[in-house]
């Protein structure tokens, strides 16, 4: 079979295609004919060695994969050979075949097209994760999105919308914020590092503040967002593609009485991976209805992987992209 490996961490310089044996799926494992990956920042740092996750050379790039269950293992119950399945897997989904837990394993309704499925696990799990479980988000309440139109900025804006939430999206760029707008964000900010975020988020909410920041990028925004924030609100910690690592203030935490919440989403799924499943099937059902359209970038041949993964470093990608083996 077919895979893109990861030899060197060069990044995309460092992948190259190459033959591996068809995997076997062990007792309460399947094996999935891979039909779609889904690529995510967090490529642009795993296969430099500069993920949380560093996992020993050579390996395949992609967290998420969606297909067809080729091979079944002897334990496994609920799916059969032929089901259309998806899956967060950490890494490893760029090639032809995958052997996959079960347990990891959601369902695709028939209604919902495989290479979107690919790209829901883990940006609209991550926000599914944050804003329910760790914000518990209510109608009403207002969510500051910062990197708002990346893959995973823009599933928050979906996902807070349909809660009810009024969201206010926060990017760089005009351009790529109109996609924000289309899928219900009720406010839009352009923001290059120059402005006064807090002044700007403050006056938008009449001096109250927002009750939610959901926090992708990091670096100076943190900052301004979190002295922005309403009493009571809640800090959404979901990672740091601008580059740094914030230090945040604790005594504008004692002032506000506000939370700051770690979202690591990859921690729970593996911890719970029911809770997973339940919101997927959430996420799902949202798609077929027509009440969540997830944007897709493009849907790329698996041997363009380093060209897909330096476009998502290059921050010119609006929504997801997708590898098809």
């Amino acid at each position: 079979m077919k895979a893109v490996l990861c030899t060197s961490l060069d990044g995309p310089d460092g992948l190259v295609i190459s033959d591996l044996p068809t995997p076997k799926p062990t007792a309460n494992q399947v094996v999935v004919r891979v039909e779609a990956v889904g690529l995510n920042f967090m490529d642009t740092l795993i296969t430099r060695g500069a993920y949380q996750d560093k996992p020993d050379l050579p390996f395949s790039p992609g967290g998420e994969v969606a297909g067809q269950i080729r091979e079944v293992g002897r334990d496994v119950v609920g799916f059969t050979v032929g089901e259309r399945v998806s899956a967060y897997v950490g890494w490893g989904g760029a090639r032809e075949l995958l052997a996959i837990d079960a347990e990891k394993l959601v369902p695709v309704p028939t209604a919902v097209g495989i290479e979107m499925a690919a790209g829901l696990n883990i940006t609209y799990g991550t926000a599914m994760h944050g804003l329910l479980e760790r914000a518990s988000v209510q109608p009403a309440e207002t969510v500051v999105v910062l990197g708002a139109s990346g893959g995973a900025g823009l599933a928050a804006v979906e996902v807070a919308t349909l809660i009810g939430a009024r969201v206010i999206a926060v990017g760089t760029s005009e351009a790529k914020l109109a996609a924000c707008r289309d899928r219900g964000a009720e406010i839009l900010v352009a923001d290059r590092g120059g402005g006064d975020l807090k002044v700007q988020l403050r006056d938008i909410t009449e001096g109250v503040g927002p009750n939610v920041i959901y926090d992708c990028i990091g670096a100076a925004f943190a900052e301004q967002a979190l002295r922005a924030l309403a009493w009571g609100g809640r800090y959404l910690v979901v990672g740091f593609a601008a580059g740094d690592i914030p230090k945040l203030p604790m005594n504008i935490v004692l002032l506000k009485g506000c939370d700051i919440l770690g979202v690591s989403w990859g921690q729970a799924t593996r911890r719970s991976p029911a809770t997973h499943r339940a919101h997927m099937e959430t996420v799902f059902r949202w798609v077929e209805s027509g009440r969540l359209k997830p944007h897709v970038h493009a849907v790329l041949p698996l041997d363009r992987a380093s060209e897909a993964i330096q476009s998502i470093a290059d921050r010119k990608i609006t929504g997801k992209l997708i590898l098809q083996p």
